[in-house]
């Protein structure tokens, strides 16, 4: 009887394409500095000058050599016009993440705006339509 050389499992049983412990931990620590520094530091750069940023979400390759920052900006959703300037200043940022975690290689940082909240806000809108809540009354 042959066994099939690759099933989508590790030898642990444990998905792949799961980020593992190590990932999420540095992940994690990466998401703590950044909202730190976008919180306290007054960028050089105008574009990024008195914008308030958060980090949402980060995520590591499994290498830990590449990063994806999600970010949004708060009170505003027009977050992708950043983009660029976030992009410029990835060094700085690069230099401020070696000063506070200890890591064998600095990722490098990849920006992409979150659009997570805008779909909530729209989905949340669409809920309270009067069409919607006729409907759901009458489930009831």
């Amino acid at each position: 009887m042959n066994k099939p050389l690759f099933t989508g499992k590790s030898s642990l049983g444990k998905n792949p394409k799961e980020p593992s412990q190590r990932q999420l931990r540095v992940a994690e620590e990466v998401r703590h500095v950044l909202s730190d520094v976008f919180a306290r530091t007054e960028f050089r750069n105008p574009e990024l000058r008195d914008k308030r940023l958060t980090v949402t979400e980060v995520r590591m390759t499994p290498d830990l050599r590449n990063a994806i920052i999600y970010v949004v900006r708060l009170g505003a959703s027009n977050v992708e016009e950043l983009l660029p300037a976030l992009r410029k200043a990835a060094p700085y940022l690069r230099s401020q993440l070696s000063q506070k975690l200890s890591l064998k290689f600095l990722p490098e940082l990849r920006f992409q705006a979150d659009t997570g909240l805008d779909y909530a806000a729209k989905i949340d809108v669409l809920l309270h339509q009067p069409e919607v809540l006729r409907d759901l009354d009458k489930e009831d």
